[in-house]
């Protein structure tokens, strides 16, 4: 799956045969005006060409301003934005919220669309319909051009067991929470087995990870950051990671991770870290309230 990767631009073959660039820009949490707007920036001027954003994240704007801003050919970059809980009651609702966040970001298309999120609170005694109604809009805009690939996030098995039953696209992204401290082996694999590729947010850990003793010392070891260190082991581990940040030094440096390589003395170190960290949130236990406002 993985193309030889020697730089941001190169590639990881989708089931699907587009290609996506082995690191994402995250912009969870950045602030739509400046704070996104400077962020975005200052990720294509380091080389990013694969931007991760989201209607919920209330930054579509801010960051499709800064994609008009740049200069750089659409075609050259890949975006990526998700489908959130209470715009999909139903399939024309997540046409309409397709349509809602391409007027924000100001593009005519996506390179990948996702659902945020598989089991909302208020439609948690019916998800398995939400998500086949909204599924099969999905592949409508798939059809359509408008989304270059469509997939989910925070899917677990049962999530997508349930959605292969009336899918006639296959996902071919599950966006996971995925560090050296919750490495999620029972989804990868699933993924895997099913030409899934897995996409790592929050890939340092929410900033949990960047203090831990053992990816302190490997950092010193290779004289990287711990952040390089992280990156790093998702990009040998064939993940795709989705590194964040608002400050410009760090967001360069989290590019830089090509250079070098970890040692198998460093994975059995990282991967031993399994389960001592943040562990992901479970679909069925969170209760994210339906009216968080995002709209810009």
């Amino acid at each position: 799956m993985l193309i030889k990767a020697n730089k941001l631009t190169d590639s990881y073959t989708l089931a699907n045969n587009n290609e996506i660039p082995v690191i994402g820009f995250g912009t969870w949490q950045s602030a739509n005006g400046e704070e996104a707007y400077n962020a975005v920036k200052w990720a294509l001027e380091a080389g990013y060409r694969h931007l991760d954003t989201a209607a919920v994240y209330g930054n579509e704007t801010s960051v499709g301003q800064a994609i008009k801003d740049s200069g750089i050919d659409r075609e050259d970059l890949f975006i990526t934005t998700k489908l959130w809980n209470y715009q999909r009651n139903s399939y024309d609702d997540t046409l309409h919220a397709f349509s809602d966040s391409l007027t924000r970001l100001g593009l005519s298309y996506v390179d990948l669309y996702l659902i945020h999120w598989p089991e909302p609170i208020e439609y948690r005694d019916h998800w398995q319909k939400l998500n086949a109604d909204s599924w099969q809009a999905m592949e409508t805009i798939y059809q359509d051009g408008r989304a270059h690939a469509i997939g989910v996030s925070n899917f677990r098995q049962k999530h997508l067991d349930e959605l292969f039953k009336t899918a006639k696209v296959a996902p071919m992204v599950n966006q996971i929470f995925l560090n050296p401290g919750d490495q999620e082996k029972s989804i990868v694999g699933y993924n895997k087995a099913h030409q899934i590729l897995t996409e790592a947010y929050s890939p340092l850990g929410t900033g949990n990870l960047l203090k831990n003793a053992a990816i302190v010392k490997i950092a010193a070891k290779h004289d990287r950051s711990a952040a390089q260190i992280l990156i790093r082991w998702n990009l040998e581990h064939g993940y795709l990671p989705l590194p964040k940040s608002t400050h410009k030094e760090f967001i360069q440096s989290n590019a830089d991770v090509f250079d070098f390589q970890l040692d198998d003395e460093d994975h059995l170190a990282l991967d031993q870290l399994d389960g001592q960290e943040k562990q992901h949130t479970d679909p069925h236990e969170h209760n994210f309230h339906k009216t968080v406002a995002f709209l810009d």
